[in-house]
């Protein structure tokens, strides 16, 4: 499908206004993006990866409008957690955690961990479904540590105790939204996602 424009429709899986912000943010005119409907509800993201739990949302978003769709899954994976809480960075806390809690969990299981052993990248995968059964898979990540200690106001989940390598010392919650997105995982994987289109 196409908008008025001739730009392909696509319809964004996420219902997290600031994930949709920055997804337009840095994608631009490439599409027609559209918000998922509200009487399309929320997907079980059950999948054991994040390009799974992303297939499982782009998937069900085409059946769903008829519309292609984008979606992505992402998570911080912390090297002295295993990795964890990866694919569960929203449920950290528990199933209903809200991201203070994810946060205060995070820095509780770092408590005794020294800072050069804080090592860690946010991870993102984002899978664009066309209604013809073909996809695109694109991948970026952004390597960092984790701060002692929250700084900034803006941004969302971990952003206030990441802190990128590719920055000037201070986390995303504290970079203006184009700063992060120039170097995070998210706009890493929409680069990578554009170029595939090219």
């Amino acid at each position: 499908m196409t908008g008025g424009d001739g730009r392909e429709t696509v319809v964004l899986a996420s219902a997290n206004p600031k994930k949709v912000a920055e997804l337009r943010a840095v994608l631009g005119d490439t599409f027609d993006l559209v918000a998922r409907p509200a009487d399309v509800p929320d997907v079980v993201e059950d999948a054991d990866t994040f390009v799974g739990n992303a297939r499982l949302k782009a998937v069900a978003l085409v059946e769903a409008t008829g519309s292609a769709a984008l979606a992505d899954d992402s998570g911080l994976e912390v090297d002295a957690l295993g990795r964890r809480p990866g694919v569960r960075s929203a449920r950290f806390a528990g199933e209903d955690a809200t991201d203070e809690e994810n946060v205060t969990k995070l820095l509780t299981d770092l408590d005794r961990v020294e800072a050069q052993d804080r090592r860690a990248r946010f991870r993102c995968v984002i899978v664009l479904r066309r209604p013809d059964g073909t996809e695109i898979v694109a991948e970026g990540t952004c390597e960092g540590t984790i701060a002692a200690e929250r700084s900034g106001d803006s941004g969302f989940g971990y952003d206030p105790v990441f802190v990128p390598d590719d920055g000037d010392g201070r986390t995303f919650a504290q970079m203006e939204a184009a700063e992060k997105n120039a170097i995070s995982h998210r706009g890493r994987a929409i680069a990578e996602l554009v170029a595939a289109l090219q």
